[in-house]
């Protein structure tokens, strides 16, 4: 697969994370929002992202709203993963945005990830893919060849919950903190064995959510 000599390992994506204070880690990939002063500039900075992606022949997953967008470098060619490629990319988008005015709010760039408890990925991983039109990604991970909808993750357990499905919410363990208190005012029970990582969230009729860090799921390799 192309590219797979270039992936970086956690501890390195750390250290780069370190050089780009705009960014992010999620799932394989650097994600961030940029609020722009108009949704004008925003267009702007689309234009300028699209120029440099052109340059360096490495595109971002880009969402525009308004006046903020939202931008995910990943390397697809070698497994949805991030290498370095990423990280200047990820640099020369913030060097743009702060030429376009923009401010980095990458709190706002969540990740939703569908999860099935199975005992057996294997057994029941293809119907979903070719229900949703996903390809296979990480692991036992199903993800949308377009970026846009959820991944879906198989959970291989001997004791799969009752409910089977449920949510998992990614955000940066720094910004989880005030989602964490404001859940558990809305009085659901809160289960923290594997905080900081994820916390399981249950409703009062059961149904089951993970809060997860950016630390919850390693990188693949």
């Amino acid at each position: 697969m192309a590219g797979t000599e270039d992936t970086l390992s956690r501890s390195a994506i750390d250290e780069a994370l370190a050089g780009l204070p705009d960014w992010r880690y999620r799932l394989g990939g650097f994600v961030t929002v940029f609020k722009t002063p108009t949704a004008a500039a925003a267009l702007q900075l689309i234009a300028d992202v699209g120029r440099l992606a052109e340059e360096q022949n490495h595109h971002p997953d880009l969402d525009w709203r308004y006046n903020r967008v939202f931008l995910r470098y990943t390397s697809h060619d070698a497994g949805d993963v991030v290498t370095s490629r990423d990280v200047r990319a990820a640099g020369a988008a913030s060097a743009a945005a702060a030429d376009a005015g923009a401010t980095a709010e990458p709190g706002l760039h969540r990740t939703v990830e569908v999860g099935i408890d199975t005992t057996d990925a294997a057994e029941i991983s293809e119907v979903w893919r070719v229900a949703l039109g996903y390809k296979k990604g990480p692991g036992t991970d199903l993800v949308d060849p377009h970026g846009r909808g959820p991944s879906v993750w198989f959970q291989e357990t001997p004791t799969p919950n009752s409910s089977r499905m449920h949510l998992d919410i990614h955000r940066s363990r720094a910004e989880s903190g005030a989602v964490l208190e404001k859940t558990v005012a809305t009085g659901a029970l809160m289960n923290r064995d594997h905080a900081p990582n994820w916390v399981v969230v249950t409703d009062s009729q059961g149904n089951r959510l993970c809060l997860c860090t950016e630390a919850g799921r390693q990188p693949a390799g």
